[in-house]
């Protein structure tokens, strides 16, 4: 029977950065890091002192609360990260910690935190252990041991330095390293020990051992993947068990009868084996007795002595003091910036802490020696570390609703990760009288969106009530909006109080209106840039807040304005009427409260690609490094693409090390005319959050690389825009491949195994500049004369300075550069277009908006005499020019 074959990797190296929270497989004496350290802004500054500052407080319901915190620098240009705590009672009779696990409570289907919530009926919850990401290596089961209302799900793995959270049947909480250990006797009397319970194959520590290589094991209906387990490297031999007797045997293969809840199988290799087919029979009884055992101080324990377990990491703070972590942390990026999750107790006992640090915008999260101190400031005792990074996830259900929603963005968002298990909160309490009402809807709008607002109630243990017998009352302070049959409508830039009243109970809610002047930047990712009528344009619009917020503007709450061409406007969609004769730019401008940006549009400028219909070549995969699987074709049937063929590429990075790279390589390349701008392609996502890329060989041989998606977070087919202006490509060039890329850094975040799939690629094409593209303009400070292209052109104003800022006449210097200008009298308004760029500044305003980015100006348009001035350098270094002053002469010179 071989049992030299893949467990997971060969290697300890190798198997790391399969695993969520990359749990990393190496040496770890050593690995503490000084109590005391504390992330520095730079090594030329002092080092920053961080504070927990509490932001609100919330109950979930009785014996749990919600409470989020800041945790803010003493170094004004680190960002402030978002901390947020479920506060647990352990002494209300009414609250109860639980784990939860895959669908239908099984370890071998993951699941999102949210979808465990739901199905067991969780108020709030949290991600727990970490596991294997990859779905073609190992079933995803958690690396320790789980125990749900006494019963233990999974054993604790053979691995050095994985601590466990735990809660006993007497409310009392637990972080300890565990053992399981267990023994199996047959009716002779003969014995042959356990070594786990429904486990995946992985190599254990500190021997590098094969887990299930000689070894005998229990599986119980709470695993049903169809393999006990996948690439284990061994043949084995099983037993079923049915209320203690022998029902079934299988020699040298696996029992295909289902495990009924009342028995269990009995999985073992060579001895393991041997026991069971020497010792064993039909009709026979066996009795399998198993505990866990405190590698700290030797004490055996029942698993239904506890009410629930779950395993985890490195321990973080012991006795209440920051520990030496017991595991090596670089595979958790543990001393970069990461969300992370964490759980730990209070020293008397009574309160346990769930924390997540969450990573959104420009917030990154913290290292673990800041996690540390975060926990000792919240009081904590005890505590360890969970699976964080792209698993950090912490569900909450909020007053009088019925469901726990996300309580903060993910790594990616609002997906989600399916996670192996979690720690759930969970109420017993009966229903109670009202205590209070809750206005329910968005906090956060833009001028012009509308938000529905509806009555909830909650009792006197915060659980929610029917609130259909209460008639609300509304009413908003401020002049932001107005509000009518439980709709507000936001007029202004602002904040308000939105008020609801039911008899004696009220409720308030902060309200935001996002105004211009808090944006930093807006950007719009158009569907495509084709100039023609009839084209259908989706133009989603996303701003970015000056405290790093990034949030989806509703089309509501846009204006365009267009240029070179008419079009309709309707809930995201641009739908272009007609396109003036002869446009050679066409801009459509976006306003939102004063801010602006824009695309440009331009006629007959996509060309065909590849669609792979009818592809005169060869494709074919190469892979990074040699043991990367994977395969590379042409082919019909695709979902979505069930009548027309689309290139698929397979990838495996199981095997090897490092950065990873899968290839399809497209025959000798796809060539690139002319000068394209864009590259439009769709593209079957496996929501990998892999990287995917392109690759140019330029005409020089040199490559240029193309970025199609910085994380493949989708699922299905839909389209994607890659802009080619900043890939330094010089044609002519070629398309030779497209890859998919696992970078070494924060592996575990990234599927090891997928699909992803390529069809009607298409090149767009930019509009021409100008007429005027390659003229010098040359000026001369007090003369009226200018030469343009080497021709005398007069203008109405000579340019002068000022504070040393040379001002020009706002139309020349437009239509001398081949752009528009325009001065709009009511706003004050100065906006130039040129090319792709467009810039729009106000006279006495430090700032200006540069192609949709908030940006200094080091000085501002004047208006004299009835005429617009505009600060020259200013203007055409933000076109993209270059403007040299020669001294002697007095003169400018615009190239």
């Amino acid at each position: 029977m071989p049992h030299n074959l893949p467990i997971l990797t060969l290697c300890r190296k190798c198997l790391a950065p399969v695993l969520a929270g990359t749990l990393v497989f190496a040496s770890i004496s050593g690995v503490g890091l000084p109590h005391g350290a504390l992330k520095t802004a730079s090594a030329a500054t002092t080092a920053a002192t961080y504070k927990l500052v509490q932001q609100a407080e919330t109950m979930v319901t009785s014996g749990a609360k919600q409470v989020d915190y800041q945790w803010v620098s003493s170094n004004a240009s680190e960002t402030t990260q978002l901390v947020h705590v479920l506060q647990i009672d352990l002494t209300n009779p009414y609250v109860q910690l639980n784990a939860m696990s895959g669908k239908a409570s099984t370890v071998t289907t993951r699941q999102s935190v949210g979808g465990m919530a739901k199905e067991t009926g969780a108020v709030a919850g949290i991600n727990g252990d970490v596991f294997n990401t990859s779905t073609t290596t190992s079933e995803g089961v958690a690396m320790g041991a789980v125990i749900r209302s006494g019963e233990l799900l999974t054993s604790t793995s053979q691995l050095t330095g994985m601590y466990a959270f735990a809660v006993t049947k007497d409310k009392q909480p637990l972080i300890d390293l565990f053992n399981f250990t267990g023994m199996v006797t047959a009716e002779d009397g003969t014995s042959f020990a356990l070594s786990g319970l429904n486990q995946s194959a992985y190599r254990t520590e500190p021997d590098n051992g094969y887990s299930h290589v000689n070894k005998l094991y229990i599986y119980t209906d709470n695993w049903t993947a169809s393999q006990r387990p996948m690439n284990s490297g061994t043949t084995p031999t099983e037993a079923l068990i049915v209320n203690g007797v022998v029902t079934e045997i299988a020699k040298g293969s696996q029992i295909a009868t289902a495990i009924p809840a009342n028995g269990y199988i009995l999985r073992g290799h060579k001895e393991a084996a041997d026991f069971i087919a020497n010792h064993l029979a039909v009709g026979q009884t066996v009795n399998a007795n198993y505990q866990l055992v405190s590698q700290t101080t030797g004490t055996s324990y029942d698993p239904s002595s506890f009410q629930m377990m779950v395993g985890g990491h490195t321990i973080l703070i012991n006795n209440g003091a920051a520990a030496t972590f017991s595991r090596d942390i670089s595979g958790l990026s543990g001393s970069s910036d990461r969300p992370r999750t964490a759980v730990g107790y209070s020293k008397d006992g009574k309160t346990v802490y769930l924390i997540t640090v969450e990573e959104s915008g420009d917030r990154k999260g913290v290292t673990l020696k800041e996690l540390q101190q975060i926990l000792l400031k919240l009081g904590v005792y005890k505590a360890v570390n969970m699976d964080g990074g792209g698993s950090t996830t912490m569900v909450t259900r909020p007053l009088g609703e019925t469901a726990a929603t996300l309580t903060h963005p993910t790594s990616s968002g609002t997906y989600q990760r399916l996670v192996a298990n979690g720690i759930g909160v969970y109420t017993t309490a009966p229903q109670g009288a009202v205590k209070g009402i809750v206005a329910s809807g968005t906090k956060t709008l833009f001028i012009g969106q509308q938000a529905t607002y509806s009555l909830k109630a909650y009792d006197t243990y915060y659980n929610p009530i029917d609130a259909s017998t209460l008639t609300p009352a509304w009413s908003v302070d401020g002049a932001v909006g107005t509000f009518a049959s439980g709709v507000f409508t936001a007029t202004k830039a602002g904040t308000a109080k939105l008020t609801v009243a039911a008899g004696s109970a009220k409720n308030t809610v902060d309200i935001e209106v996002i105004g211009g002047e808090q944006l930093s930047q807006l950007s719009v990712n158009p569907s495509t840039t084709l100039l023609q009528v009839g084209q259908a344009i989706t133009v989603p619009v996303t701003a970015t807040l000056k405290d790093g917020r990034a949030l989806s503007v509703p089309s509501s709450a846009i204006t365009w304005e267009f240029k070179g061409f008419t079009a309709d406007y309707t809930g995201g969609q641009l739908v272009i009427k007609s396109v003036n004769e002869n446009a050679a730019n066409a801009y459509a401008i976006a306003r939102y409260d004063g801010f602006s940006t824009m695309i440009v549009l331009a006629p007959g400028t996509e060309k065909k690609l590849e669609d792979f219909e009818n592809a005169g070549y060869t494709v074919s995969f190469t892979a990074l490094p040699a043991e990367t699987g994977g395969a590379a074709f042409i082919t019909d049937g695709l979902t979505g693409r069930e009548t027309t063929k689309a290139l698929e590429l397979d990838y495996d990075f199981t095997l090897g090390s490092g950065d990873r790279r899968a290839y399809a390589v497209l025959g000798s390349g796809l060539s690139l005319d002319g000068s394209p701008s864009a590259l439009t392609l769709d593209v079957m996502g496996d929501n990998s959050n892999s990287w995917l890329r392109g690759e140019v060989t330029n005409s020089d041989g040199s490559i240029s690389y193309l970025t199609i998606a910085d994380k493949v977070n989708w699922t299905g087919w839909k389209t994607v825009r890659v802009d080619l202006s900043s890939a330094g490509i010089k044609a002519p060039a070629k398309l030779t491949k497209l890859y998919v890329v696992n970078l070494a850094e924060d592996q575990d975040e990234r599927a090891t195994t997928g699909t992803v799939a390529f069809d009607n690629l298409a090149l767009q094409y930019p509009p021409t500049a100008s007429t005027t593209t390659g003229r010098t303009v040359i000026l001369t400070v007090g003369s009226k004369e200018a030469s343009v292209g080497g021709n005398a052109v007069a203008m109405d104003t000579a340019p002068y300075i000022q504070a040393n800022t040379t001002y020009v006449p706002l139309r020349f210097i437009s239509e001398a550069l081949g752009g528009q200008a325009d001065w709009e009298q009511t706003l004050k308004r100065v906006t130039v277009l040129r090319g792709s760029k467009m810039i729009e500044l106000w006279p006495d305003r430090a700032d200006m908006i540069a192609t949709g980015v908030r940006v200094t100006a080091p000085a501002s348009p004047m208006v004299q005499n009835g005429r617009v001035l505009v600060p020259l350098r200013v203007v055409s270094e933000q076109l993209g020019l270059t403007v040299v002053w020669e001294q002697t002469k007095k003169s400018i010179t615009i190239y």
